[in-house]
């Protein structure tokens, strides 16, 4: 069963949408390495419908990211519909997804993310008051349910099958649980059973052959990768090779680890700003493109306070160029 959005794609691999970080450079890289499907970071359907600036800034992307869909989260049936709207008119996305997943206490507290899954009876009527204001195709990222007295994964999906859900992914979870213990495979792959929507499985991919495993364990339709694609967008590449049967190459060295953290880097420059602010928030990834390497914590601790992408870049050299001497 394929996609709606991703019709030509068997088992696409899709960027998960994460606060902070799915914004247009990651996505960008990621796609460069092989994402099938982007996504946005997940953003409030109230500040759409108020017309927020930065919050409307989340919902742009350029036509290189296309599949691309844009999630939205609230627990109020008409804004959630209002926003739906201004997004299909205004940026034209590929599918819009609703976010019942987010675990994050912020969210929670005013009933979204993860928070609407206490009342089924509301999220049917989102789902439905979206489905009537986009003729985008409207999918859904959820959890197994809101605590483990709560986990009802089965019951949740076949109600939002039910709403128009066109597509359904499940980060096989509680809210309680939040990104602690382990997903639950089985659960996801009894909900593929249970639908007849195309089932995306999330949770736990660190790798590229836990792709594959997850496919064999679930039979989902796609594999939703997250934190697994921090620092490391050569997940998505060898995870097509591996879906198409073949064996990927050897995991990057430093230099090339290092030139895409800067190719990444200066996309960021280019779309969201020359600034220090644009620079700051950068540092997470300049970590995360370092882990594992010998000297690991030593390298973070010096990238976690530059001030320019060009430092990156001299600390960068100095690090090859010292471990070259020491090989």
């Amino acid at each position: 069963m394929r996609l709606p959005y991703a019709p030509g794609i068997d088992t696409p691999v899709l960027l998960a949408p994460m606060a902070g970080v799915s914004e247009p450079p990651f996505r960008q890289i990621c796609r460069r390495f092989g994402a099938d499907v982007l996504m946005t970071e997940f953003l409030a359907a109230e500040a759409i419908r108020r017309g927020i600036r930065r919050t409307l800034e989340g919902c742009e992307f350029e036509e290189l990211e296309r599949p691309i869909g844009v999630q939205i989260y609230g627990a109020d049936p008409d804004a959630m519909a209002r926003a739906a709207a201004i997004v299909t008119e205004a940026y034209r996305p590929d599918f819009i997804d609703i976010n019942f997943g987010c675990p994050v206490k912020k969210v929670v507290q005013r009933n979204g993310g993860s928070g609407c899954l206490r009342d089924l009876d509301l999220v049917e009527r989102i789902i439905r008051a979206v489905v009537a204001a986009t003729p985008v195709p409207l999918t859904v990222k959820t959890r197994s349910g809101w605590s483990e007295e709560c986990r009802r994964p089965v019951e949740i999906a076949l109600r939002m099958q039910d709403a128009g859900a066109k597509a359904f992914t499940l980060h096989a979870r509680t809210r309680t649980q939040m990104f602690n213990g382990k997903a639950n495979w089985d659960e996801i792959a009894t909900v593929v059973e249970a639908l007849d929507i195309p089932v995306i499985g999330n949770g736990d991919i660190h790798t590229a052959a836990d792709v594959i495993r997850m496919k064999a364990h679930t039979d989902c339709a796609g594999v939703m990768i997250g934190r697994g694609a921090f620092g490391n967008p050569w997940i998505f590449r060898d995870a097509r090779v591996l879906l198409d049967g073949g064996e990927p190459g050897p995991a990057p060295e430093p230099a090339e680890r290092f030139a895409v953290a800067l190719e990444h880097a200066a996309l960021a420059l280019r779309l969201q700003g020359d600034t220090r602010h644009t620079v700051m928030e950068f540092r997470k990834h300049f970590g995360w493109y370092s882990k594992g390497l010998p000297q690991a914590s030593s390298l973070r601790e010096q990238l976690y306070q530059v001030e320019t992408m060009g430092a990156a870049e001299a600390i960068f050299r100095a690090y090859l160029e010292r471990n070259a001497v020491t090989a």
